[in-house]
């Protein structure tokens, strides 16, 4: 890699680490151009260039933590010995993450992500393609198997990653009437009721 390919990198990770401070200080509506500007010391017109706009800033950060987020997922599913004991891999390991890192997560399951999400769902599916494909390598011989219900992938996956959402949302949210660590097996158990063969 060039030097100059080093400094625009680097240009990049500056303004993605800024963009989530002032996201995690000041939320959605504090998220401009001129914060973020200000927080990273980058000029204005190297936002531009890298990003296009503070959108795009906004939906690159978000691409990164959820593929972050995936990738940890993923690899909790493959290091598993059982289809059961990977079901409760997946559920620790995104709790874990929320707690470990709750600004980005808020950031992944805000509204904002929702609407970029809507919009460009396909595009997003495109992103993270990599990690999407290794669920579904995962989940296909499970089926095959028989250890997990005979059901379209896209309801294995919703089936699977639903409740966690709903759950980490909920804390994202500032309701914690939940305790997280006594929440995930109970929640791991319904999953697997629900597709396991």
């Amino acid at each position: 890699m060039s030097p100059k390919q080093q400094r625009g990198e680097a240009t990049v990770d500056r303004l993605l680490d800024a963009a989530l401070l002032v996201y995690a200080e000041s939320g959605e509506q504090g998220l401009t151009v001129s914060a973020v500007t200000r927080a990273s010391g980058v000029s204005l017109g190297s936002l531009y260039h890298h990003f296009g706009s503070i959108d795009g800033l906004t939906v690159a950060l978000a691409h990164r933590w959820l593929g972050r987020l995936l990738g940890e997922l993923v690899t909790a599913l493959q290091a598993a010995p059982t289809t059961r004991a990977a079901l409760d891999a997946l559920v620790r390991t995104y709790l874990v993450f929320i707690q470990e890192h709750p600004d980005a997560a808020r950031l992944i399951h805000s509204p904002l992500a929702d609407r970029h999400g809507m919009a460009g769902g396909q595009e997003l599916r495109d992103t993270q393609e990599a990690r999407v494909s290794a669920f579904a390598l995962w989940v296909q011989p499970r089926v095959e198997s028989g250890e997990l219900a005979p059901l379209p992938l896209p309801l294995v996956e919703s089936l699977v990653l639903g409740p966690v959402i709903g759950l980490a949302r909920r804390w994202l949210s500032g309701i914690r009437d939940v305790d997280l660590d006594a929440a995930a097996p109970v929640l791991a158990e319904r999953i697997w009721l629900s597709v396991g063969a």
